[in-house]
């Protein structure tokens, strides 16, 4: 009797540091002149006397460089879907799962600081109360809505970790209503948040093509335009390169029609 062994050939494809880049660029303020704010009118016993006005924390330009600080950028599908999810299977495999962050909200001044988050599904919230007053904290999302009040030196953690919703988290105080600010949370790794300078870092991005969405409190850059982003090809700068310099957008908020 003869025996015969069938051998199988397979192959078996290893992502490769060139795969994936790291996307760097800047967001500025897209219009010749500064935002100006009134003065925030606030009540008796609030501040101490002769301190400087509140003023809103909105928009927040550095006045040399331009840049626009908290402008959420994110990659998303080259699709016509806004709900089309990121494909898993072309996150780098060792972002697929992460390591759970916890990011705290405080109030410095009588405003919330950060004023704006941007976090992935399984991150957790806290809100930590260290002034000399109380805030009524309103916490608006798809899944949750709570309102706590804290009085100083108290904290509040929400119950369950963040997970991923197509809009914005809302954050107020109902004792001081300028105080504001938004989240944002993601199912994949490819979200990054402008610094001082409006400038903004996505590592290990995917080779190919995407749409780059940029989102700040005040509207998605271009208004209705930008919903879906705009379309890029992640690709290295040069052969050997793992970077990708994006030329600095100048971020427009759209106005509404008269």
């Amino acid at each position: 009797m003869r025996a015969t062994i069938l051998f199988f050939a397979c192959s078996v494809s290893f992502a490769s540091a060139q795969d994936y880049v790291t996307i760097r660029g800047q967001v500025k303020w897209g219009e010749a002149a500064l935002p100006k704010y009134a003065p925030i009118r606030v009540g008796p016993g609030i501040r101490p006397a002769g301190a400087p006005p509140l003023i809103s924390t909105e928009l927040q330009i550095d006045p040399k460089s331009l840049g626009l600080r908290n402008v959420i950028v994110w990659l998303r599908p080259d699709t016509e879907d806004r709900n089309d999810p990121f494909p898993t299977d072309r996150i780098k495999p060792e972002l697929v799962k992460s390591k759970s962050v916890n990011h705290v909200l405080g109030v410095v001044d009588f405003q919330f600081e950060p004023r704006v988050f941007a976090a992935r599904s399984g991150d957790t919230f806290e809100f930590t109360n260290t002034t000399g007053h109380a805030h009524n904290l309103n916490f608006t999302s798809e899944r949750v809505q709570s309102s706590r009040l804290l009085p100083k030196g108290n904290h509040w953690k929400l119950n369950d970790p963040l997970k991923a919703e197509p809009a914005p988290i809302s954050f107020t105080c109902n004792i001081h209503p300028w105080m504001a600010g938004r989240m944002r949370v993601f199912d994949h790794p490819y979200f990054a948040l402008t610094d001082a300078d409006g400038k903004f870092e996505i590592k290990d991005a995917p080779v190919g093509k995407w749409r780059i969405v940029y989102w700040h409190e005040a509207g998605f850059h271009k208004g209705r335009e930008g919903l879906l982003g705009f379309p890029i090809e992640a690709k290295a700068d040069k052969p050997s390169g793992t970077t990708m310099e994006l030329k600095p957008i100048a971020f427009e908020i759209a106005k509404p029609k008269p």
